[in-house]
Formats: C-alpha cells, sequence, structure tokens
C-alpha cells in the first residue's frame, strides 16, 4: 500500500493500513492477511552535533562505521587451526554493549590519534517508529501479505484485492503488487494464448502430414476429455490451477495428441486401401489399443510418486503429478470412444468436399461456332 500524500505521516499511514486489511479479511477470496509494518516500534536515535564533531577533528562518516564495528560486528579475515578454518569478527565486548547507554561511552579515534567518547557529539533520544521504513516507487510504502482463501485461486484473490482496494482506500493512497503477485498480474493471461499457440502449431503439423484440412480436427477436438480430466482430478485432490498444473495441460497436448494421431494415422491408410469410413475407423481404434493403453498406463504409473509427494516442494509436484495423471487417465479412457467417432464424422466431410470439388473442376461442353461459305 502506497502513500501518496507526501506528508510522511506514518500514524495515519498505519490507520490507513489496518482498516484496508480488515476490509481484505472480509472477503472469503482472502485467507490470511498480515503486514510487518509498525510505526510503535521502540527505537533510540542517534542525534549527531556535526559542529562539535568537526571542532573534535572527528569525520561522522569515520564515527559511524566505528559504532557499526563495535555495536553490530565487521568481518576482518580468517584463520585456520586444528585442521578447521576460523572466521574472525571484530566487535566490542558484551560487557561494553549491553545497554543502550553504552554507546555514549565508545570511544572513536580523531584525525589526531586521539580517543574521543562519542558522548561529546552524539546525543540519544528513545522514539517510536517502524522497524525498517519501506519505499516503493519512491513513495512510503506498508507491505502486506496474504494468501488465496480455501477453494478460490492466486486470481480470485487478486481480483478481490483489486475490488477492495477500489472501494476502501481514501483520496491520496494506493496499491501495488510486488514479489509473485506482480509477476502474475503483468502475465495476464498468457496461459491461454500459450495453449492456442500450441495448438496451432499441432493443427499446422498435421494438416501437413494427412495433406487435409479435416482429419486433423478429431485429434485436436479430443484434446478436451483430458483437459476436463485434468481439471476433475485437481478439484478432487484440494489442488489449484497453478503454474505445474498449466505445465501439465500442455504435457499432455503431446501425449493425446500422440495417442489420437496413432487412431486416426491407422484408420486413414486403412480407408485408402479400400475400406469403409466406419470400419476403418473401428479398425483403428481396436488394432491401436493396446499400444495406447501400455503406454498410458505406462505414464501414469510413473507420475504416482508425483501424485503422492510430501516435504519441500510438494504441492508443485503433486500439481503437476495430480494434472498430467488425471488428464492422461480421462482422456485415454474416452479418447477410444471420441476419437473414432470424430473420425467419421469428418472423414465423410472431407470426402463430401472431395467430391464436389471434382464435380465443380468437371469442364462444360465448349460452343461450336460453323461457318457457312457462301
Amino acid at each position: 500500500m502506497l502513500d501518496r500524500t507526501g506528508k510522511g505521516d506514518l500514524q495515519a499511514t498505519k490507520k490507513v493500513t489496518e482498516a484496508f486489511m480488515d476490509a481484505l479479511r472480509k472477503r472469503p477470496e482472502l485467507g490470511e492477511v498480515f503486514t510487518s509494518f509498525d510505526p510503535t516500534f521502540p527505537q533510540y536515535m542517534l542525534h549527531v552535533d556535526y559542529d562539535k564533531a568537526a571542532q573534535k577533528g572527528i569525520s561522522v562518516d569515520n564515527a559511524m562505521s566505528t559504532l557499526q564495528t563495535l555495536m553490530g560486528s565487521f568481518y576482518a579475515s580468517n584463520f585456520i587451526r586444528f585442521g578447521q578454518m576460523y572466521k574472525v569478527m571484530v566487535q566490542a565486548s558484551p560487557e561494553y554493549r549491553t545497554k543502550p547507554e553504552d554507546v555514549l561511552t565508545m570511544h572513536v579515534k580523531n584525525e589526531k590519534g586521539e580517543m574521543v567518547p562519542y558522548s561529546n557529539f552524539v546525543r540519544l533520544e528513545r522514539v517510536y517508529g517502524p522497524e525498517q521504513l519501506t519505499r516503493y516507487n519512491m513513495y512510503t510504502s506498508a507491505l502486506i501479505n496474504g494468501d488465496a482463501g480455501t477453494g478460490y485461486s492466486s486470481g480470485d484473490a487478486l481480483k478481490a484485492v483489486e475490488e477492495v482496494a477500489a472501494k476502501e482506500l481514501p483520496r491520496g493512497y494506493s496499491f501495488a503488487w510486488s514479489g509473485m503477485s506482480r509477476e502474475e498480474v503483468l502475465s495476464g493471461n498468457q496461459a491461454i494464448y500459450i495453449f492456442m499457440l500450441c495448438l496451432l502449431f499441432v493443427y499446422l503439423l498435421l494438416v501437413a502430414q494427412y495433406e487435409s484440412l479435416l482429419l486433423p480436427l478429431p485429434v485436436l477436438l479430443s484434446l478436451p476429455t483430458g483437459i476436463f480430466g485434468s481439471f476433475l482430478c485437481l478439484q478432487l485432490a484440494g489442488l489449484q490451477n497453478n503454474i505445474y498444473a498449466q505445465v501439465a495441460l500442455v504435457m499432455l497436448i503431446g501425449l493425446l495428441g500422440k495417442n489420437a494421431i496413432l487412431i486416426v494415422e491407422f484408420a486413414s491408410q486403412r480407408q485408402r486401401e479400400g475400406l469403409s469410413i466406419v470400419k476403418a475407423a473401428m479398425e483403428g481404434a481396436v488394432t491401436r489399443l493396446r499400444p495406447i493403453l501400455m503406454t498410458s498406463f505406462a505414464f501414469i504409473a510413473g507420475l504416482i510418486p508425483l501424485c503422492i509427494a510430501t516435504g519441500a516442494g510438494a504441492l508443485g509436484n503433486r500439481s503437476i503429478g495430480t494434472a498430467a495423471a488425471g488428464g492422461m487417465l480421462i482422456g485415454t479412457i474416452f479418447g477410444l470412444v471420441v476419437v473414432p467417432g470424430l473420425y467419421v464424422i469428418f472423414a465423410k466431410l472431407a470426402e463430401r468436399m472431395g467430391s464436389k470439388s471434382e464435380s465443380d473442376s468437371v469442364s462444360s461442353p465448349t460452343e461450336s461456332t460453323y461457318v457457312h461459305e457462301s
């Protein structure tokens, strides 16, 4: 959430952030919503008197670097002893940095080599503010994290945030996406275009192979059964349509298309040998039944470990495994019935169109011209 007012009032930003988060929690599309923005975090501010520091011959940059070393440590070098490597860290002893006031008792070396205590040019003030002040596009921002609610996708959650922001955020405040959410919003619906592009390439290759505009259609129209099986298994397993599931869908285009090509190719060959379209389709389905089932069930068996994966990265493994295995199973079972039927329909259409074009190409009788001699 961005504060575009330019006032820099962190307390007002906190109130707007909390009201915005309360409105987000009321939406069922969103699960847990939280933020690390807290302007009431207790801290100490160091006020440096630059004039006194210059009088003492101290560079403020050197003084702050020395304070960082004494309080927060500084990596110097390594050394090896007893066959092991040890790091050398420079830092003040614990008894000299137990209280915030110990900062004033520390010393820094001036340009003359003299040790000057920080209390001569530094003053401590107890204040309250954010532990870490972040800016986004040069605006004061509050980072809000959340996840999608049960039964909703990340796209539903992003849309809900946009609706709540348009309704609840006051004038001068807006929001911007970051991290994975920003990448998802920028990518938009590219997955749809990727699927369409894959189908286009498959169609063009099959057109070149069969030398027909209609015979590739049984292969492409058999793919929705596999896509339906993928989404059905994802729903039953309680998984979402994430990037892993979409990768599995792209993979299914090739795998299920291969099964359909086996049937269509064999049926087309048998039809050219003189069989009728229906008999050629039936023989293609029966002859290619065993190789299709063997390869499909072997592929599904190989995906079982991904479907039941546990541990780190289990969600991604289960998503891609469940989508691929479910789509392959449903697509194979229904494809053995759908593909021959589609082949019969489009093969007959191709036959009718071919016969019509042949009849149109028959030349009409030419007119004769008679010349009579006088």
